[in-house]
């Protein structure tokens, strides 16, 4: 692939387009209802097949691609949810721009002939920081989340009206001839209702009514909501759920999130699900009386800046998709995915002639059939739930042969069209390929190449020219809150920024005391500590410690005389699930003391403390071109490098619109910037060594199964998209905890090239791969 001969930047900081016009589609105002079989679209019942895509997970640019790809294998809908912190980060200031663009979404759908479900939530979990809602919300005064509470109430009916009004204002509904023919309100509220008690309940209600109050015209859901009042539609979310049922008869039975995949966390294994079974659970679903059934995700996609939840949750929620983080087809998931549906779609028919599920008739021991036949169409499902033998079974006079845990569709109750464990589509693996550069050595894009055997990326290295500058550390003076007592982390950054420096003194006197105290060995007690910190003594790392609420016991050593202290803590995301959000918290919380001392312990919880938010990097926003006052490049030797380091380089930019992918394989921890553009976390957490045996689809799911990269980072590369890649591109990334070897070569890639950009460090093992798990 020709390189444009753009020179660009790569900096690499202590955290670390093609437009397009969208063309109208006219489409005609249909009215959406339900009955107890399905959804109906002017009054035509349907099996709708759903692919869950997240626009902010990806760049408006790659949006039409990604949506033809759903139509492409079979898909009838695109699911999304509303991102409430991503849409008025500010309260009262509202973004619906760039990759927050909700309304060129919708019309880039409707563009392609899809219909949308409308997941407005507006709490969303989704792995997304705190759970979709802004900080400023757990500001106001008085506020309780999710629960029959004014303040909450109020924030929420207003958010949620102001989405269904801009909806309305595009017509993007279906009785203004738009694609949403369903929309959502609240979102597994079930799961923690009992903790609020009765004011759960009527939170509930509440939010029904006000839903319905807005006359969106299409029908509400609730997903996982058992109670869900008679006119909102509960729904099922989950790895299977065929035999689940609504909380009446008169509600169809609605899958919102099958989850074909599984998020991962810095330190785990990636997570896969086999296709085979993913096939499995959807035709069971239909079988047994399903009608709308969402892949949750279709399309995963990235983190991007500091989007992701947790906290822990990697930069990359690629999701073991049919589509993949990068945006290509990932086989054989898509392909066999796309014939499943493709079978289902020749059962419509008969699945919508009848108004009740027909009753199973038992084939097997552990082999089950239903017949749908109504109005001269007929269709049948036969299944095998058996984890280990396949079997022959006899089924209308003829015999069929069933694979152990499958399930084979008959279209015509005859001829068998797909089996769900037999995959026809071929097999992808995407591998970074190297692509000339004209200025500094080669660069990688990564591509997927139809193989049968797992191919390895090769290690390709280009020789860049680094800089790098030291961060300061510890109180920089402007900007700080003093307190003789530990702050909560969030009361200070408001979630502007990760960091939050703590910095404290104490001296350390030989008063009294028979021995010399000078150079005495003692421990720093931090009583609770939430996500990361790095603890320094004297202008020197102590350790480093992460965890969920853990204790820190970190050795120091101390001086006769004054002693300073200063702990950086570190937040990787704000808790997305769970009761009570508003009042989670991260930072040192609880108490600080230094243990061990000639004449005692000394408590530090009420010393006087300074608190400064954020990076000097961050402030000045280094990121933008790599320049900035006291701030000096260095270029000549990286091997005293601080631990909190800034650094840069520039790069040719290759030709073409694939994706590029960045290795930080030889990175620590930190955030990563391009031309200005916020990449996102990365965290060089190696997974255990365990755990990723050899993969049998046969038998119920679960999240520990068939995971692969044991004993490898659990994310290396990090995704650029093309459009990120412009004249003098700036690449910007946070290293942490590294320590530098004297040669600057390291890999970028590309998601169907790959570029080989970035600088080979290496961290401490023992401070990322041993007490932080």
């Amino acid at each position: 692939m020709a390189s444009l001969g753009y020179s660009l930047q790569l900096l690499f900081l202590l955290l670390s387009v093609t437009a397009f016009t969208t063309r109208a589609c006219v489409r005609k105002p249909v009215n959406v209802t339900y009955d107890q079989r399905a959804v109906l679209i002017d009054g035509e019942r349907r099996m709708l097949i759903s692919a869950g895509i997240h626009y902010p997970r990806a760049t408006p640019e790659m949006w039409p691609s990604i949506i033809q790809h759903a139509k492409d294998g079979g898909a009838d809908v695109v699911q999304t949810y509303v991102f409430w912190n991503g849409h008025e980060p500010e309260q009262g200031q509202y973004n619906f721009e760039g990759r927050y663009d909700l309304v060129k979404f919708i019309k880039l759908v409707k563009q392609a002939g899809l219909y949308f479900h409308l997941r407005i939530g507006p709490y969303v979990c989704a792995e997304w920081n705190f759970g979709g809602f802004p900080y400023w919300l757990k500001e106001i005064p008085g506020i309780v989340f999710r629960t029959d509470n004014e303040p909450f109430k109020v924030a929420m009916q207003g958010f949620t009206s102001k989405i269904v009004n801009l909806m309305k204002e595009n017509e993007l509904f279906s009785w203004q001839g738009g694609p949403i023919i369903m929309a959502q309100i609240e979102n597994e509220y079930g799961d923690i209702e009992s903790q609020f008690g009765d004011g759960g309940k009527r939170y509930v209600q509440w939010a029904a009514d006000m839903a319905l109050s807005l006359d969106t015209r299409v029908p509400w859901i609730m997903c996982k909501q058992e109670d869900a009042p008679a006119n909102i539609i509960n729904t099922c979310n989950g790895f299977y759920c065929d035999g689940w049922k609504p909380n009446t008869a008169l509600k169809p039975i609605l899958w919102t999130e099958d989850w074909n995949g599984w998020f991962q966390n810095w330190g785990q294994a990636a997570p896969h699900r086999p296709v085979e079974d993913n096939a499995f659970a959807v035709a069971r679903f239909f079988q047994r009386g399903g009608s709308f059934q969402n892949y949750y995700m279709y399309f995963g996609g990235t983190n991007f800046a500091r989007t992701a939840g947790g906290p822990f949750m990697t930069t990359t929620y690629d999701y073991d998709a049919p589509i993949d983080e990068y945006g290509l087809i990932r086989q054989p998931k898509w392909g066999h995915l796309k014939d499943l549906h493709a079978a289902i779609k020749l059962c419509e028919p008969a699945l919508t002639a009848v108004d009740t599920v027909p009753q199973s008739t038992w084939i097997g021991s552990n082999q089950e059939a239903h017949e749908y036949s109504a109005n001269g169409h007929c269709a049948a499902f036969l299944a095998n739930i058996d984890s280990e033998n396949s079997v022959t079974v006899q089924f209308q006079g003829e015999s069929y042969v069933l694979p152990a845990w499958s399930v084979s569709i008959l279209p015509d109750c005859k001829n068998v069209a797909f089996n769900t464990a037999q995959i026809g589509a071929q097999t992808t693996v995407t591998r970074m390929r190297i692509a000339p550069s004209n200025s500094r050595g080669d660069i990688f894009l990564p591509s997927n190449t139809l193989v049968h055997d797992h191919i390895s990326d090769g290690g390709v290295f280009a020789n860049l020219k680094w800089q790098a500058s030291a961060e300061p550390f510890g109180i920089r003076g402007s900007g700080t809150t003093v307190s003789n007592s530990l702050l909560e982390q969030l009361n200070i950054t408001k979630d502007t920024s990760d960091y939050l420096w703590y910095s404290t003194s104490i001296t350390i006197t030989s008063e009294g005391v028979t021995s010399d105290v000078s150079g005495t060995e003692a421990n720093l007690v931090l009583g609770t500590m939430r996500d990361a910190v790095h603890i320094f003594v004297n202008g020197k790392l102590a350790g480093s410690a992460m965890g969920w609420n853990i204790q820190v016991v970190q050795p120091i050593t101390l001086k006769d005389g004054k002693n300073s202290i200063d702990l950086l803590s570190m937040t990787l995301g704000l808790q997305n699930y769970g009761a009570y959000l508003e009042t989670w918290g991260a930072g040192i919380r609880g108490s600080v003391s230094v243990t061990g001392l000639p004449y005692g312990n000394l408590s530090l919880s009420t010393a006087e403390w300074s608190y400064q938010v954020g990076l000097r990097g961050e402030e000045l926003k280094l990121f933008h071109n790599g320049t900035a006052d006291g701030f000096s490049w260095d270029s000549s030797s990286f091997t005293n490098a601080s631990y909190l380091t800034w650094y840069k380089t520039t790069f040719d930019a290759p030709g073409g619109t694939d994706p590029v992918a960045l290795d930080l394989g030889s990175m620590g921890k930190g955030q990563a910037w391009i031309n200005g553009h916020h990449l996102g976390r990365y965290f060089l957490m190696v997974a255990p060594q365990s755990g990723c045996e050899t993969c049998d689809y046969r038998g119920a799911y679960n999240t520990n199964k068939c995971r692969t990269n044991c004993g490898e980072p659990s994310q290396r590369w990090q995704v650029i998209h093309f459009q990120m890649l412009a004249k003098s591109l700036l690449v910007v990334s946070s290293a942490r905890f590294l320590q530098l070897s004297t040669s600057c070569q390291h890999p970028f890639t590309r998601v169907s090239y790959s570029s080989c950009l970035a600088a080979s460090y290496r961290e401490p093992v023992s401070a990322l791969r041993g007490d932080w798990r």
